[in-house]
């Protein structure tokens, strides 16, 4: 690894997997600064194609018209001018718009597309081929990079997920009931678990994490102690 070097290391993709609630996005964000490759939020793909059904009027059960408004989502993955990546749909960055619970509860439907997938997931590989990258989202390393040994499952016990959302949403300014939060996660888990196009795994490739009790930055720790480890442990 280059950590504190200023390169990014060629080749170095890390995948993070886990449901919702477990701190992905903020673990993520924290151990991409910590290697110095770009983060890359694979679900805000998604999210950023439930908007566009969403704006388009779409029911997200109705799988033609989701299909329909998919197809003519221009959704992209550029460098940002911090060095990350950022999501754009039809050329504007998709950001706070995407982070509502309409769009999170559009985006588990949408998300179980096989051609949407299929199309989102080569983006993905795009993007992380060239630049590197530190990847969260639900099937990175099942299926999107199954080969990197860089594979981490985060979990956490539900009611503590569940008071994570609920925290993140009151902040948000975006009021929703800890009970329905906690519904919502568990809707959320059943589909992910269920969906007969890359479901949500753990197997025995990864390294877990139980995030119920530790810090990011903890989290962090243990991911960078493990990706050394394993380089070190390289031909």
């Amino acid at each position: 690894m280059a950590e504190g070097s200023g390169e990014a290391p060629e080749g170095l993709i890390v995948a993070i997997d886990g449901t919702s609630g477990v701190g992905k996005s903020t673990v993520a964000r924290l151990l991409a600064e910590r290697l110095e490759v770009p983060v890359l939020d694979t679900g805000a793909t998604y999210r950023a194609v439930a908007l566009k059904v969403l704006e388009s009027g779409v029911d997200p059960e109705d799988r033609e018209a989701v299909l329909a408004a998919a197809a003519v989502a221009a959704v992209e993955l550029r460098r940002a001018a911090g060095g990350g990546l950022e999501v754009t749909l039809d050329g504007r960055p998709v950001r706070g718009r995407i982070r509502t619970p309409e769009v999170s509860a559009a985006t588990s439907k949408v998300s179980v597309h096989p051609e949407i997938r299929s199309r989102l997931v080569a983006l993905q590989k795009r993007a992380a081929a060239r630049f590197g990258a530190v990847v969260e989202g639900r099937d990175i390393g099942s299926v999107v990079f199954p080969d990197t040994p860089h594979k981490f499952f985060l979990s956490a016990r539900p009611e503590v997920r569940a008071d994570r959302r609920h925290r993140e949403l009151v902040a948000a300014g975006k009021a929703s009931s800890l009970e329905h939060v906690h519904r919502d996660i568990e809707d959320r888990d059943a589909r992910d678990q269920g969906r007969s196009t890359s479901p949500l795994v753990c197997d025995e490739t990864y390294h877990r994490i139980d995030t119920s009790e530790l810090t990011p930055e903890e989290i962090v720790d243990e991911m960078v102690a493990a990706i050394r480890a394993a380089d070190d442990r390289s031909p």
